[in-house]
């Protein structure tokens, strides 16, 4: 993945109050940066922030947070927030570390057009293998909930079997997004640019109920 650099980016990351500078410090302690108890959404690997921006809007009753690894991304995100919103939060991380970040208190998490990695031997590295959804399951606060959008059919089959492995249900699963959805879908800057093209979108809730809850 090539990363154009984005002037001034150390000033804006440094100089914004919606990037959370030490997130391991909150671990366990999210409810308190927000400063109440409403439930907890986080996109991982947010891009440029459209999707978890417009969320933030829509319902100021729900908490926020993206997760972007790289600098440049990030810094294109900052300038773009709401200053108004209370209910946002970004990090700066890799997602291998998710659950240093978070500890049993995460609703749900999104899953939007992740990197595919293609070649089998990376399989490992995608969102919705083994070792990411034995993180989440560390990170959800009751039930499991993840919802995941793609325009990559071969990674779109694998997340189900992963998924199903891990013994989650489907809801809302769909092979052509954009044909099903209404108008008010909140939608990528990536997700634009292939529905655009009249690519289709894959999109599946998997969630699974909870037996024991975790506090």
């Amino acid at each position: 993945m090539r990363l154009r650099n984005v002037k001034n980016k150390e000033e804006i990351l440094n100089s914004s109050s919606f990037l959370v500078q030490k997130p391991k410090q909150y671990c366990g302690k999210w409810q308190n940066y927000f400063n109440n108890s409403n439930p907890i959404y986080i996109e991982i690997g947010m891009g440029k922030g459209q999707f978890i921006r417009e969320n933030a809007k829509r319902y100021p009753n729900i908490n926020f947070i993206g997760i972007e690894k790289y600098d440049s991304v990030v810094a294109k995100c900052l300038p773009k927030i709401d200053s108004s919103l209370k209910n946002l939060a970004i990090i700066r991380m890799d997602a291998l570390e998710i659950d240093q970040v978070f500890t049993h208190e995460i609703d749900r998490i999104y899953l939007n057009f992740s990197d595919p990695w293609p070649k089998k031997r990376h399989h490992l590295r995608r969102l919705s293998s083994k070792v990411f959804l034995e993180k989440y399951s560390n990170i959800f606060r009751d039930d499991f909930d993840i919802w995941m959008r793609t325009d990559n059919e071969d990674l779109f089959c694998y997340s189900l079997m992963s998924f199903s492995e891990a013994r989650y249900v489907f809801k809302n699963l769909t092979l052509d997004l954009h044909r099903e959805a209404d108008d008010n879908l909140i939608t990528t800057e990536y997700e634009d640019r292939f529905s655009s093209k009249g690519m289709p979108i894959y999109s599946v809730e998997a969630i699974k109920v909870s037996k024991t809850v975790n506090k």
